[in-house]
C-alpha cells in the first residue's frame, strides 16, 4: 500500500466541520482524530465538494494495493491496503453526507462504483493465483472448440440497483458458462481440477479479500444467500443450470430479487446475452401477470405478520412504512406490468417510481409521498449507519445520539425528526395496504357485526355460557388489562368483540362446545390485547375466526401455544392448516424468512427457526384436529419440518464457523465446500423412523469426513476436529437455546457412541469402528431406526453403507431374539406402570406389554435377524416399510404384519390426540383390550416367549 504521510498543505477544516463530523459519526471522528494527516493528504487529492469518477475509485484501488516498490501486493497487504481505502472513503463520504454536500443518488452511486472496483479487483487477483496452481479452467463451446469458462458476477438488491447504502452488505451470485476442467498440466506444475472446483475458490478468493474481518475490519460483508439454492449449495452455479432452476424451481420472490441482478464489470457479449436471455423472461412476463397476484399478496403477508411479530417501530426498513415496503410496492409493479412496459425494467427504486406515474400506474400525488419519503428514509438510514459503521436501521434509543441524528438531519429535535418520520410512513403505510389486498367477506351480511345485532348476539351467548364462564367474561372486561388499554387497542377490541361472539355462538350450535372453548379464548385475548395489531386480524377474518375456536375447544395444547405465541395466530386466521407444504415447499417458506435475517442477527436468527416451527407444527395440528390426515401423513409432515430446521440450521452454523476459522480440509485433501461440507446429521428413534410427534425430541449424531489433523484455511486456523466440534456446537446453540420464543427442538445425543462419554461429533470410520467392535446389541437395535438428515452427500452415503453393513451381519435367531426379549424386559420393569396402576385398570399405550414398543421390537428384530439373508430389510427405518417388506420376503404372514401395522397405527393416532388434548399416555385398559391381546399374541408367536406383564 502507498504510504500516505501527514501534509502541512493537507486538508484544512473549519472547527464547524469538525463539529459537523463529531455530531455525525463517532466512528468518522475517530477515524480523523487517529489519522488526522492521512485523512487531510487524502481530502487535499479529492475534496469534499468534489465528486469520484469511477475512474479515480479505479485508480485508488491500484494505488492501495501496491507494495513499497510500487508492484502489486500479497494478500495480507492487499486485505490491509483496502481495509485502509474504505475507512478513509467512509469518513469522507458520512462528512460529505452531513455537510448536505452529496446527494443521495450521487452518494449511493459511489459507494456501489466503490463495491464494483473492489469486486472486479478481487475476481482478477484471485483468478492469477488460481491458475497459477491449476491453469485456465475450459469448456467445449457449441461448436466443439475449447473455450476459456469465465465466471460472471452478479450484484443483487442494492448493489445490482445502484443504490449501495453507507454500511451495506453486498448480495452476490456467481454465474460461470459451463462444466468442464482446468488446462493444468502436471509437466508445468500445475494440476487440472474441475471447473465447479476452480469456480468455487474463485468465489471464496473474492469473499476472503474482501468480507474477512481482520485487525483492519472489512471492504464489504458479501451474502451469498440469493443463489439458486441458497445456503449449502454451491458457491457457482453454470448456465444451462441456472437455467434449469428458473425453469423448475424459480419462486416468485426470487423474481423479485433477480429483478435488480446485474452484471458486474465487462464480461465477453455472447456470454453476457446468454445471461440477460435467461433473468429477462423468468423476472418478466410478456402479458400482464395475474399469476403473480396470489405470490405478492402471501410476501405482503409475509411482511405484515413480520411487523406483527416485532412490533419493531424502531426499525425503519422492516418496520411499517419502512423503505421494505415502498420497495415491495414498486417492485410488485414491476412484476405485473414490467413485461408490457420496457421503461418499468429498470433497477433503481426511483426510476422505476416515476416510470410507474408516467403510465399511470401511481397517481401523481402517491408519487410524490412515496419518492419523498424513500428519500427522507434513506437519509435517515445513512445517518443511523454512519454514527458507528453498523449495518443497522434501526433509531439510536440513546437520548445523545437521538439528539445528534436531529441535528446532522437538519431538525431542531429528536421529536421534530419523529413527527416527520411517521408523516413518511403514514403515506407509504395507506398504498402498501391498497396493494394486492385481500380482506375477507363475512359469509354472512355484515350487518349481523353492526353495534344494534351486538347486544342480541350477547344475550344469546349468555343463555349458552354456565355461571362460570359468564363470571368469567365479565372478569376479563373488566379487568384492570382492559381497562388501561390505550385508545387504539380499545378500539380494535371492541371491533374484533362482534366477530368473537358470532363465531362462538356458531360453535355452540355446531358442536355444543363453546363452554370449553371461552376460558381458553380468554386467555388468548389477554395475550394479544396489547398487540392489538391481531384483534385486527382477528377482525378482518371473520370466517377464519369461527373456524379458529373449534380449534380451542378441541386442544387446550393448540389453545397455550396461540395465548404463549400471539404471532401463531396469523397461520390460523390466514387458514394456512388446509395446505400442509411437502419438504421442498417447507424448505422455501423458511429460506424466504431467513433472508430476512442479517447474517450477524444471532438472535433473529433463532426467532425465525423457532417461529417456523412453531407455525408449522401447529398447521399440522391444526389439520389433524380437523381429522384431514392420516396418521402417516400427520408424521411426515412434522418430519420434514423437522428436517427442514435441520438443514438450516447446519448451512448457517457452517457459514458461521467457517467465517471464523476458514474451510476445514476434506479427506480427499482438498478444503470442503459449502454444497460439501463434510458433516451431516443423523436422526434416530422418532426423527429416523419418520413417526415425529408434537412434543417429540430429537435423538441425534453428527458425523464427518474431515481431516482431523488437518489445519483449516482461515487467518485464525484450528484443527479439523476442533472445527467438526464447535461446529457441532453450534448447532446445538441454535436448536436447543431456551430464548423469549421456547426451544427449536430438545436434542438428545446419548445415542452417540459411547454415549454421553463419548465425543459430540465423530468420523465416519470411528463411527463404523464403533459400530462393529463395540456396539451394544440395543445400539443395532437403535441403528434400524437410524437415518441420514441431511448434510454433505458423500457423509451421507457412507453412514447409509455402513448402517447396511451393521445390520446386514450374521446372527442367528435365537441370539436376537434372546437379546431382544431381554432390552424389552429391562424396559418394561423400569418404565412401564406399576402394579398399582395396573390393578386400577391402567395401560401405558407406549411402554406396556402389547404396546407400540413390542411392535417396534418386533420390527427390529425382524431387521436384525433375517437381514444377513436378506439385504432389502435394511432399506428402511420405518416400521410400517418395515413390516411391509418382512411380508413381501415372505418370512412373516402377510396377516400377521397387516395385523401389527393396523394396531401401530391405532396406538400412534391415538398418542397424537392425547398430546393435543395434553392428557397421559395411560389410559383405560379396557379400551384396548382387543388391540393388545392381538399384540401380546403376535409377540409370543413369533419371538416364542410371553410378552413380560
Amino acid at each position: 500500500m502507498l504510504s500516505t504521510m501527514p501534509s502541512s498543505t493537507g486538508f484544512q477544516p473549519s472547527s464547524e466541520q469538525l463539529q459537523v463530523l463529531q455530531t455525525a459519526s463517532e466512528f468518522a471522528y475517530q477515524v480523523w482524530q487517529s489519522r488526522t494527516g492521512a485523512c487531510q493528504t487524502f481530502l487535499r487529492s479529492y475534496p469534499l465538494e468534489s465528486t469520484l469518477t469511477r475512474q479515480q475509485i479505479d485508480d485508488l484501488i491500484q494505488d492501495y494495493t501496491l507494495d513499497e516498490n510500487y508492484q502489486l501486493a500479497n494478500e495480507d497487504k492487499v486485505m490491509s491496503g483496502l481495509r485502509h481505502l474504505r475507512m478513509l472513503l467512509m469518513m469522507r463520504w458520512i462528512w460529505q453526507d452531513a455537510l448536505a454536500m452529496i446527494e443521495l443518488e450521487q452518494l449511493t452511486d459511489e459507494l456501489s462504483e466503490f463495491a464494483d472496483g473492489c469486486i472486479l479487483f478481487a475476481k482478477d487477483y484471485t483468478y492469477q493465483q488460481l491458475i497459477v496452481q491449476y491453469g485456465q479452467p475450459t469448456f467445449i463451446n457449441a461448436k466443439g472448440n475449447v473455450q476459456i469458462d469465465d465466471m460472471a458476477i452478479m450484484a443483487m438488491g442494492k448493489l445490482g440497483a445502484h443504490e449501495l447504502n453507507l454500511s451495506s452488505d453486498i448480495d452476490l451470485i456467481f454465474v460461470h458458462q459451463a462444466r468442464g476442467e482446468t488446462d493444468g498440466d502436471k509437466a508445468k506444475g500445475t494440476r487440472s481440477i474441475d471447473n465447479k472446483r476452480f469456480m468455487t475458490r474463485l468465489g471464496q478468493g473474492i469473499i476472503r479479500l474482501l468480507d474477512n474481518n481482520t485487525a483492519d475490519s472489512f471492504v464489504f460483508r458479501v451474502d451469498m444467500r440469493l443463489r439458486p439454492w441458497g445456503d449449502g449449495s454451491d458457491l457457482a452455479i453454470h448456465l444451462s443450470a441456472l437455467q434449469k432452476y428458473f425453469a423448475q424451481h424459480g419462486r416468485a420472490w426470487e423474481r423479485f430479487a433477480w429483478l435488480k441482478a446485474r452484471v458486474v464489470g465487462n464480461i465477453e457479449q455472447p456470454f453476457f446475452d446468454d445471461i440477460q436471455a435467461l433473468i429477462k423472461p423468468f423476472v418478466f412476463r410478456y402479458y400482464v401477470d395475474y399469476s403473480a397476484f396470489s405470490a405478492l399478496r402471501e410476501m405482503k403477508s409475509l411482511i405484515q405478520n413480520q411487523v406483527a411479530q416485532r412490533e419493531d417501530l424502531d426499525n425503519i426498513k422492516l418496520g411499517a412504512g419502512g423503505i421494505r415496503d415502498i420497495e415491495f410496492i414498486v417492485q410488485a409493479f414491476q412484476l405485473i406490468y414490467g413485461g408490457r412496459h420496457p421503461q418499468l425494467q429498470v433497477k433503481s427504486c426511483l426510476a422505476a417510481m416515476q416510470a410507474l406515474c408516467q403510465l399511470g400506474y401511481l397517481e401523481e400525488t402517491t408519487y410524490q409521498e412515496l419518492q419523498a419519503a424513500y428519500r427522507f428514509l434513506r437519509r435517515l438510514e445513512h445517518g443511523i449507519q454512519a454514527i458507528n459503521d453498523q449495518q443497522t436501521q434501526r433509531l439510536p434509543h440513546d437520548s445523545q445520539w437521538q439528539n445528534n441524528l436531529a441535528i446532522t438531519l437538519g431538525f431542531d429535535d429528536w421529536s421534530a425528526l419523529l413527527a416527520t418520520l411517521n408523516d413518511h410512513r403514514y403515506h407509504v403505510n395507506v398504498p402498501f395496504e391498497r396493494m394486492v389486498t385481500e380482506r375477507q367477506i363475512p359469509d354472512q351480511d355484515d350487518d349481523e357485526f353492526e353495534p344494534e345485532h351486538l347486544n342480541e348476539q350477547i344475550a344469546r351467548l349468555n343463555e349458552v355460557l354456565t355461571e362460570e364462564n359468564r363470571e368469567r367474561l365479565q372478569g376479563f372486561w373488566q379487568s384492570k388489562m382492559v381497562a388501561n388499554l390505550s385508545d387504539e387497542a380499545r378500539e380494535r377490541l371492541d371491533d374484533a368483540y362482534p366477530v368473537i361472539v358470532h363465531a362462538l355462538l356458531v360453535h355452540e350450535e355446531q358442536q355444543q362446545l363453546a363452554n370449553i372453548a371461552l376460558p381458553r379464548l380468554i386467555n388468548l385475548l389477554e395475550a394479544i390485547c396489547r398487540r392489538s395489531i391481531y384483534l385486527v386480524m382477528i377482525a378482518e377474518n371473520p370466517n377464519a375466526t369461527v373456524e379458529l375456536i373449534p380449534m380451542l375447544s378441541a386442544s387446550p395444547w393448540i389453545a397455550k401455544e396461540l395465548a404463549q405465541y400471539p404471532v401463531l395466530l396469523d397461520t390460523f386466521l390466514q387458514q394456512r392448516y388446509r395446505h400442509l407444504p411437502d419438504k421442498l415447499e417447507l424448505r422455501d417458506i423458511l429460506r424466504q424468512q431467513l433472508l430476512r435475517v442479517e447474517p450477524n442477527d444471532e438472535e433473529e436468527l433463532l426467532s425465525v427457526l423457532r417461529l417456523f416451527k412453531k407455525n408449522q407444527v401447529l398447521a399440522v395440528a391444526a389439520s389433524d384436529v380437523l381429522a384431514e390426515r392420516p396418521i402417516m401423513k400427520v408424521s411426515d409432515s412434522l418430519t420434514y419440518i423437522a428436517a427442514v430446521v435441520l438443514e438450516a440450521a447446519l448451512e448457517r452454523a457452517f457459514a458461521e464457523i467457517v467465517k471464523r476459522y476458514g474451510y476445514p480440509i476434506g479427506q480427499d485433501g482438498d478444503p470442503v465446500t459449502e454444497a460439501d461440507c463434510g458433516f451431516a446429521i443423523i436422526g434416530y428413534g422418532k426423527l429416523g423412523g419418520l413417526e415425529l410427534s408434537y412434543s417429540s425430541d430429537l435423538d441425534l449424531v453428527f458425523l464427518h469426513k474431515i481431516k482431523e489433523q488437518g489445519m483449516t484455511t482461515g487467518e485464525k486456523s484450528v484443527s479439523g476436529m476442533k472445527f467438526a466440534a464447535r461446529l457441532a456446537q453450534k448447532l446445538m446453540t441454535y436448536l436447543n437455546t431456551q430464548t423469549r420464543d421456547g426451544r427449536a427442538y430438545e436434542v438428545d445425543m446419548r445415542l452417540r457412541p459411547s454415549g454421553n462419554a463419548g465425543m459430540m461429533v465423530v468420523s465416519c470410520h470411528a463411527f463404523e469402528t464403533y459400530q462393529l467392535e463395540k456396539a451394544w446389541s440395543w445400539e443395532h437395535q437403535a441403528l434400524v431406526r437410524a437415518r441420514a438428515i441431511c448434510g454433505d452427500k458423500r457423509v451421507t452415503a457412507r453412514f447409509c453403507d455402513i448402517r447396511r453393513t451393521v445390520l446386514a451381519l450374521p446372527r442367528t435367531i435365537e441370539q436376537v431374539r434372546i437379546e431382544v426379549t431381554s432390552m424389552r424386559i429391562k424396559m418394561q420393569k423400569h418404565l412401564g406402570t406399576s402394579q398399582h396402576q395396573q390393578q386400577a385398570g391402567k395401560f401405558h399405550l407406549k411402554q406396556d406389554a402389547g404396546g407400540i414398543v413390542d411392535i417396534e421390537f418386533l420390527a427390529q428384530f425382524a431387521v436384525l435377524a433375517y437381514s444377513h439373508e436378506h439385504p432389502s430389510l435394511t432399506k428402511w427405518s420405518d416400521n410400517v416399510r418395515i413390516f411391509e417388506e418382512v411380508a413381501a420376503l415372505g418370512i412373516w404372514e402377510v396377516e400377521v404384519c397387516q395385523d401389527l401395522t393396523d394396531a401401530y397405527l391405532r396406538i400412534r393416532a391415538a398418542t397424537h390426540q392425547l398430546a393435543l388434548s395434553e392428557q397421559s399416555l395411560l389410559v383405560d385398559e379396557s379400551l384396548w383390550t382387543e388391540t393388545r391381546a392381538l399384540v401380546q399374541a403376535q409377540w409370543q408367536h413369533l419371538m416364542g416367549v410371553e410378552s413380560a406383564e
